[in-house]
């Protein structure tokens, strides 16, 4: 009897490769899941089974055990038996095509063509008990149809790819469902073929957008790798799929603005979907001097609410558009892929504990230490090694059991970016000289998101330890094209939305002060509580610096003065214009090394312009002159609770 993924297929008049047909019938046994629920149950090879051991044979190594997983009370838990895998590897992708690409190719790595791997990956798909589910990623019409090949043993990964991803079951496919795109899985070659490494190659044909995941961590696939397919259905359309979260805040005098914050790995994109945590005396630290020790607080009666809409990526299709003068988002997801590093014990996230350990519908915990039977707690870190915790616990969370999540496209007042900073001093200077949050003008906003440092001490990924870059948008490790052309995208994106106001904030560090993620939160907090009012003049001055654009003189929330040396790193005794001035150096050293490799013919006139102004070092007002910041409406808006339909 042919599978179920065929069958429904041809019953529908769904083409499907006859290679792909080939493999589901000649493999040992095909089955085909529906629903999440059905996943759950093979995740731990059957309901009778608390605890499952994910293994491979692996020639030289014998059975190799990839992942643990235990059954618990509020869903599935998987720990890899490899600290190595319970971070991305940001060195993930490979291109097998040859269609143009600035990414590395699978021939020039490995020094052969990757149809002899890829024939070798179907051989041994056939030689195993097979999982296969639909998906649908993104939303019609910026979204893409797929079909999963994993091996059936793997289901706890399947598990979290249906979350991540709409799953859709056969009998609910649309007529005009297509196989866009097909996430084939074959954990052991990470071992046969790639030393180890997560390695996800990436084969677009003509019609179909092959992802080879050869490793079960979600992130470089199931994830990062869906996204890349979004970008490249994006590239040759012409839109963008943001790499960002989005929420919508209301503040105590019922102002709404709607932030979108952008940045790499680490840069406090779910964070901004978060509350800020009061001391048990109600005050909010805003840092900790890492020199004296000394605590800096203050007293906010009453916080803004908000309401989630993006937690990491956010389409921004042409179809979603106004004539506002604002840009227009979606989330790109069904679920989100939470880290929960900065959760230590219980009461550090009230909201998300409580949906954690009681949700609505199974979730699956990785790097969280569990008992088979147990309940998976979001605070109890897996341990790389004694008494060392993993930098990246996670859990994915159906985005539709979040409280007062927003389902339709939204349109964004303050776009922010976010960089982890390190502690900076006279004796170390360091990048970390940014101000609890600058306005940026858009040129410089748009050179803030070529350069995309991914900053320091960043606990997602398998980090270098230096100041690198993640490129255009944040989102280029995740992309299979060119990077002018996305750089392109950006910058008309910028163009055509004159209304949205610029912002950059560090989190971590703002010099000596040791500030977390507190610097976004308080801009969230501020900017929503101005309303349509303007800031003053006088509130804001060029930046010492001027890849910071505008630094604030004075900043008042609800009758809390926030200190200045908050808001201008050198007014820091630990830190002074000596040490400011050389962080300044490292900086403007590290977007000198980066954009010049934008300079292409391919550029727009207007892109190298900024360019070329930011390496001859000029002023902030001379992005302003390129494309001017709209004074009129600097941080206004509109209503954001406007909404267009999804087409």
């Amino acid at each position: 009897m042919r599978p179920e993924a065929i069958l429904t297929l041809e019953k529908k008049g769904i083409s499907l490769p006859e290679e792909i047909k080939e493999l589901l019938n000649n493999a040992r046994s095909v089955t085909h899941f529906n629903t999440t629920a059905e996943l759950l149950k093979a995740a731990t090879g059957g309901d009778s089974n608390a605890s499952f051991e994910v293994q491979y044979e692996i020639p030289g190594k014998g059975l190799y055990t990839e992942a643990v997983v235990h059954r618990v009370e509020n869903g599935i838990s998987a720990n890899y038996t490899e600290a190595y895998m319970r971070r991305r590897d940001p060195d993930t992708m490979l291109i097998a095509d040859h269609l143009p690409s600035d990414k590395e190719r699978f021939s020039d790595i490995m020094g052969y063509e990757f149809d002899t791997l890829r024939k070798e990956t179907f051989e041994w798909l056939e030689n195993n008990d097979l999982a296969t589910f639909f998906y649908y990623a993104g939303h019609h019409p910026a979204g893409t149809g797929g079909l999963v090949i994993a091996p059936a043993n793997a289901g706890f990964f399947a598990f979290g790819l249906a979350q991540l991803q709409q799953m859709v079951s056969s009998s609910e496919l649309p007529g005009d469902f297509s196989i866009e795109s097909v996430i084939y899985v074959a954990p052991p070659f990470r071992h046969t073929h790639f030393s180890g490494k997560q390695k996800v190659v990436h084969n677009r044909t003509e019609n179909i957008h092959e992802l080879f995941s050869y490793n079960l961590y979600p992130g470089p696939s199931a994830k990062k790798g869906l996204y890349g397919v979004l970008l490249g259905k994006g590239e040759r359309e012409g839109w963008i799929t943001a790499h960002c979260s989005t929420v919508q805040v209301t503040s105590p005098y019922d102002n709404i603005t709607t932030f979108m914050h952008e940045g790499a790995s680490g840069g406090g994109k779910s964070e901004m979907n978060q509350h800020i945590i009061r001391e048990p005396n109600g005050q909010i630290i805003i840092g900790t001097n890492t020199v004296s020790g000394e605590s800096r607080l203050i007293n906010i009666p009453i916080f803004s609410s908000f309401n989630p809409v993006t937690d990491d990526m956010a389409l921004c299709h042409p179809s979603y558009q106004s004539n506002n003068g604002k840009l227009w988002v979606m989330d790109a997801e069904n679920a989100w892929f939470i880290r929960v590093d900065g959760i230590h014990q219980y009461g550090d996230d009230p909201t998300l504990e409580k949906i954690t350990m009681n949700p609505d519908e199974p979730v699956l915990f990785l790097n969280i230490d569990t008992k088979p039977d147990g309940i998976a707690l979001v605070w109890k870190h897996k341990e790389d090694a004694p008494g060392k915790k993993c930098p990246n616990p996670r859990v994915i969370l159906p985005r539709h059991i979040v409280p007062g999540v927003i389902n339709h496209p939204v349109s964004v007042d303050v776009r922010s970016f976010g960089v982890r900073t390190p502690p900076c001093s006279a004796e170390n200077p360091s990048y970390g000289i940014l101000g609890l949050f600058h306005i940026l003008p858009p040129a410089l906003a748009w050179l803030w998101r070529l350069v995309s440092p991914r900053g320091y001490a960043n606990p997602s990924i398998v980090d270098k330890g230096s100041m690198e870059s993640e490129g255009v948008g944040s989102y280029w490790p995740f992309a299979t094209g060119e990077k002018v052309r996305h750089a392109n995208l950006l910058l008309e994106q910028i163009i055509q939305t004159p209304r949205v106001r610029y912002t950059l904030t560090p989190n971590q560090h703002v010099g000596v002060w040791k500030v977390g993620f507190k610097p976004q939160l308080m801009m969230r907090e501020y900017l929503t509580r101005r309303g349509n009012a303007k800031l003053r003049h006088d509130q804001y001055q060029p930046a010492r610096c001027p890849l910071l654009g505008y630094e604030l003189n004075y900043l008042t929330i609800e009758g809390a003065k926030i200190p200045s040396r908050f808001l201008k790193v050198y007014r820091q005794k630990e830190v002074g214009e000596a040490g400011y001035d050389a962080g300044a150096d490292m900086l403007y050293d590290f977007f000198r090394k980066e954009l010049p490799q934008y300079l292409t013919p391919e550029l727009s006139p207007l892109g190298r312009q900024i360019i070329e102004t930011c390496l001859a070092g000029k002023p902030v007002d001379e992005y302003n002159r390129i494309l001017p910041m709209d004074y009129q409406y600097a941080f206004t808006h509109i209503s954001s609770h406007e909404t267009v339909p999804v087409q």
